[in-house]
């Protein structure tokens, strides 16, 4: 794809969506952003219904609250389904829905994207960090 059809079926993309609908993309698209969500919905994606403990272990370096905090937006927002099962002591599981299993799918290219060109990124940010290091030298 040339990059005057990437423009256009970008454009296009834009365009069809209402201000309602421009807000719910930029609300969404967080998600694809964040660290703890992705973690979420890949750990989900991977492992199948698990417990709130379970991703803990899963996912190193998320707090408690963090956690509980990502799963609460990610069930509102559809990506992933809450299972109560109404026992004591309680038990709650979690799974992606087949939203939630869509984005998964959808991060894929990106997280490709990212590898193969990992390097062109190293060199970039190293060459930055050179002439911004000799201009403040200066």
């Amino acid at each position: 794809m040339n990059r005057s059809e990437v423009l256009k079926r970008s454009q296009a993309a834009c365009d069809a969506l209402s201000a309602e609908d421009d807000g719910l993309k930029r609300e969404v698209l967080t998600h694809a952003g964040n660290r703890w969500s992705l973690g979420v919905v890949h750990t989900l994606g991977v492992a199948g219904k698990l417990r709130h403990a379970e991703i803990s272990r899963r996912m190193h370096g998320v707090t408690q609250r963090m956690l509980t905090r990502t799963l609460r937006q990610l069930e509102r927002d559809g990506l992933v389904v809450r299972h109560d099962h109404h026992e004591v002591p309680p038990r709650v599981e979690y799974e992606l829905s087949e939203i939630g299993m869509g984005l998964l799918v959808q991060m894929i290219p990106l997280w490709t994207w990212v590898i193969e060109n990992a390097e062109g990124f190293r060199n970039a940010r190293q060459s930055y960090d050179l002439q911004v290091n000799a201009l403040t030298e200066e």
